[in-house]
């Protein structure tokens, strides 16, 4: 069994989390095995600024709180979403019959499109930017018949995989980011905006012998959200959709000459309730992470409201930061290897 650790809330974090049995069998999937998660403060909406020149090294998309605080998305947006209400109403506590518990999702990269984009874990306020590998921005390949991202991708904020924590049962250790997402509903969403999903499944991809896992969610406001609550959901209702998406963690990287990733469990999905309890492992190592409690590697760790962390600033300090950055600069650049196919 797995070991799933909670805590006490970090200061003034956003959710407080009851205690639970640490048992897979009993694992927190429903807000009904939850009944001290509460929320604290009304629906937060985020909105983003860009800086830079779009598809260059110095685009960046900054974060900020619907009354102008900027803020980390990897550090400041909550683990746990509550449920938005009309009007801006404050969310109520869950109910003990109430279906599910629903995560923040930071969407990197919308579905059917190209540039590699991700939260920069490495600079303050960790920015979306589009990744540099050898000096070049990264774009993935279309591989036919893919056209780029197939879902929407993107990270749950508050966790990060560990790179000094050895998975038990795949005996890999984490890759250092925020643990990902593919966001299988049926809108198109745009970079930087955070949504709230319900989690399905969990895939455990192994990218170049590092932990990779790609957790299976959909956005609750879409169509499809009530009739998919399990991975069977969405192994019969859309059939080949998770053979797809192994086939193409599997061969991404080969345009680029690399070899194929590989995966835990013979590439056999897990249920949500493994995701949650994977979610929730990541999320203890955050916590680690923000209160120096475990090695950084790297990690830059600003932000403005975990109150024992460190690395905690002022708005003010937070405003210095993006205000640092190039001003945007909407000039258009054009990459021609968007239009090109690869047959793998």
């Amino acid at each position: 069994m797995r070991p799933l650790l909670l805590r006490p809330p970090l200061g003034c974090l956003d959710t407080v989390f009851g205690s639970f049995r640490a048992s897979r069998n009993k694992l927190v999937t429903q807000a009904a095995a939850v009944p001290h998660l509460y929320y604290f403060r009304k629906t937060m909406h985020y909105q983003t600024e860009e800086r830079g020149r779009p598809h260059s090294p110095d685009y960046r998309i900054y974060f900020k709180t619907s009354d102008g605080k900027y803020i980390s998305p990897f550090h400041d947006i909550s683990l746990i979403a509550e449920t938005e209400q009309d009007n801006d109403v404050p969310a109520k506590k869950p109910k003990k019959n109430d279906s599910e518990v629903l995560f923040n999702m930071v969407v990197e990269v919308p579905r059917w499109s190209n540039a590699k984009m991700e939260i920069a874990t490495k600079e303050p306020l960790n920015p979306i930017k589009q990744d540099v590998k050898k000096g070049k921005l990264r774009y993935v390949a279309n591989i036919f018949p893919h056209k780029g991202y197939i879902w929407n991708y993107g990270a749950i904020p508050q966790t990060w995989e560990d790179p000094n924590h050895t998975d038990a049962e795949t005996k890999c250790c984490g890759d250092n980011d925020p643990i990902d997402v593919c966001e299988i509903g049926t809108q198109v969403c745009s970079p930087g905006q955070v949504i709230q999903v319900k989690v399905l499944g969990i895939l455990a991809m192994i990218d170049e012998g590092e932990m990779d896992w790609k957790v299976i969610a959909i956005n609750v406001k879409d169509p499809d959200a009530k009739k998919l609550n399990s991975i069977e959901d969405v192994r019969k209702s859309r059939p080949g959709h998770l053979e797809a998406t192994v086939d193409w963690f599997r061969k991404y990287k080969v345009p680029d000459g690399k070899p194929e990733n590989q995966f835990g469990f013979n590439g056999q999905f897990k249920d949500k309730d493994f995701a949650v309890e994977i979610i929730m492992s990541t999320h203890e190592h955050w916590r680690a992470l923000v209160q120096k409690k475990s090695n950084s590697a790297g990690i830059a760790c600003k932000n403005i409201s975990c109150c024992e962390s460190p690395s905690k600033c002022s708005a003010e300090e937070a405003k210095e930061v993006v205000e640092s950055a190039p001003a945007f600069d909407s000039a258009h650049v054009a990459c021609p290897e968007l239009g090109k196919w690869h047959f793998v």
